[in-house]
């Protein structure tokens, strides 16, 4: 595979992990809104103020642990997807090596 094709498939890992790293950030942000939406909802109903800020706290911790889950879990794909990349870059070297060298390849 000519180095071109090396770099345009590394570039092409790095835009897969850029994507999954951006869409967990999406999501994330969606979640928080909806917690403070819902917050809000809490806050304008006729509940004690007590149970309403213990609610409130609640939505937005479970939010926060969600979005903190999603963001870990983009970035385990991400390395996952890097060390796909390194392993294939280290095979096409070898094979790079092997042409010039004039080593025998399968």
């Amino acid at each position: 595979m000519p180095t071109k094709g090396i770099a345009k498939s590394v570039e092409d890992i790095e835009g897969e992990a850029e994507k999954v790293l951006e869409e967990a950030r999406a999501r994330a942000s969606e979640i928080r809104l909806k917690a403070k939406e819902k917050a809000k909802e809490i806050l304008s109903s006729q509940l004690p103020m007590d149970e309403t800020e213990a609610k409130c706290q609640e939505i937005i911790q479970n939010a926060k642990l969600e979005a903190d889950k999603k963001s870990k879990d983009s970035a385990s794909k991400a390395a996952e997807i890097g060390a796909r990349a390194d392993k294939k870059i280290k095979g096409l070297v070898g094979r790079i090596v092997d042409i010039i060298t004039g080593a025998k390849t399968a």
